[in-house]
């Protein structure tokens, strides 16, 4: 592909020259104020994305080479403050030149280390929530907290990079507002470093090593973290092997798990295998977890009538089509082989679009049907219905501003145990930055 490199000024688009008011000075001596590219020309130059030749000229009607282009390319994308239609652009010419961006190597890699070498995201939200359920003596609570989260990213090399999530929430029901507590019996603010791993990848290959998000059944089984590691690969079909201690006793909605867990002080081996498999329109995939735990035995005859039973295997399988852009059905089912009662969960659920932080306006709605057998859906990660509970669930969202999205969700249901009543209403509302 050859074009002269005043054509090439189209990239003045990348950078968003094309909508500045030019303010340069041209420094080339063959290209005229009166010229219909000098405006251009006097800011990208000004911006260092393209450069004369010693005698001061410019020679912008000479061929360029696809390799000079990608040179503009990858200064281009060095670039940060650039708006999203113009980052789409980028990745457009960035795709179509990446052969010789690639032979760029070091100096490409340099670039974009240099301007973002470490990346921060994060997100304050408040979260309100009535739940109501008759199985237990004080049958109705509401919560409202506050959370602040951080998640930094910072690149180690070309191939790997270290990711975090810092966490600072507060329960508005019993805030101290004096450190020394005179207001209260104690600072009700919790700050946790939730997770932190190194994250690499080679090709389709990709590798986890330290206290990160669980890989496999995130949703329906475990919405929390695993210390240890994991390795997915493959494109279309992924194989994932996951394996490390999860914490039994952690941040859960199953009341089950957690007596047992704080009566035994036991954290539990896990490994995990998955299968996923998706293209188009489809995915589906199934799923493999063995934990190890004395955890187990404190349950009772409610997980095994023996009472010895220190494992849990579970199998899992779950399904994903999407019948265009807009309308998706979707479902999981999972059961613990190990467990005598309560060793099935499963979901069904049909989505309407779903409300983009980037785009005021946009919006989402979904109703779904859950059944959460408390022994093995040990941390299922729905606002609504929890652990140990069944029932219809609905929701919808919407984007009030760019990166402000508010969603309110209810559950109507029972408890599987002893069928009283099981409700919950949750309201959210979330500034992304």
């Amino acid at each position: 592909m050859k074009k002269t490199l005043v054509s090439a000024l189209t990239t003045a688009l990348v950078v968003g020259a094309a909508s500045t008011t030019f303010a340069a000075t041209n420094p080339f001596s063959d290209v005229p104020a009166d010229h219909w590219a000098y405006d251009a020309v006097s800011q990208l130059a000004a911006d260092g994305v393209i450069e004369g030749y010693g005698d001061t000229t410019f020679r912008g009607n000479q061929n360029i080479t696809r390799y000079e282009m990608a040179q503009m390319i990858a200064k281009a994308m060095a670039k940060t403050d650039v708006s999203a239609s113009d980052k789409a652009l980028i990745d457009k010419l960035a795709a179509e030149f990446s052969d010789e961006l690639n032979t760029l190597g070091v100096r490409v890699s340099n670039l974009e280390r240099n301007a973002d070498k470490v990346k921060w995201n994060g997100e304050a939200r408040y979260t309100y929530t009535s739940t109501r359920d008759k199985s237990k003596e004080d049958s109705k609570s509401n919560d409202d907290e506050l959370l602040l989260r951080l998640e930094p990213s910072a690149e180690v090399n070309r191939n790997w990079h270290v990711n975090a999530r810092l966490d600072a929430s507060t329960d508005l029901a019993k805030d101290s507002t004096d450190p020394n507590g005179s207001h209260g019996d104690e600072q009700d603010t919790d700050v946790t470093l939730q997770r932190l791993w190194a994250d690499g990848q080679y090709g389709t290959t990709n590798i986890k090593i330290g206290k990160l998000p669980m890989q496999i059944d995130n949703n329906l089984l475990f919405d929390d973290e695993i210390s240890g590691a994991a390795i997915t690969t493959g494109k279309d079909f992924k194989v994932t092997l996951q394996a490390g201690r999860f914490d039994l006793d952690g941040d859960t909605n199953n009341d089950s798990i957690n007596a047992a867990a704080k009566a035994k002080d036991d954290m539990a081996n896990m490994q995990s295998i998955g299968l996923q498999y998706g293209k188009d329109k489809l995915s589906i995939g199934a799923g493999y977890h063995h934990l190890n735990s004395d955890a187990f035995t404190a349950m009772g005859t409610s997980y095994k009538s023996t009472q010895d039973e220190d494992n849990a295997d579970i199998w899992s399988a779950n399904f994903h089509y999407a019948f265009d852009k807009n309308v998706a059905l979707g479902g999981a089912y999972a059961e613990n082989t190990k467990a005598d009662d309560y060793k099935k969960a499963g979901t069904v659920e049909l989505d309407y679009k779903g409300a983009e932080p980037a785009n005021k306006g946009t919006w989402g709605a979904y109703a779904a049907y859950r059944y959460l057998g408390q022994n093995v859906a040990f941390d299922p990660s729905y606002d609504g219905a929890w652990a140990g509970t069944k029932g219809w669930e609905v929701g919808t969202n919407y984007t009030l501003f760019k990166n402000t999205v508010a969603s309110v969700k209810y559950f109507n249901g029972e408890n599987i145990d002893n069928g009283k009543d099981a409700e919950k209403l949750f309201g959210r509302v979330e500034f992304h930055f």
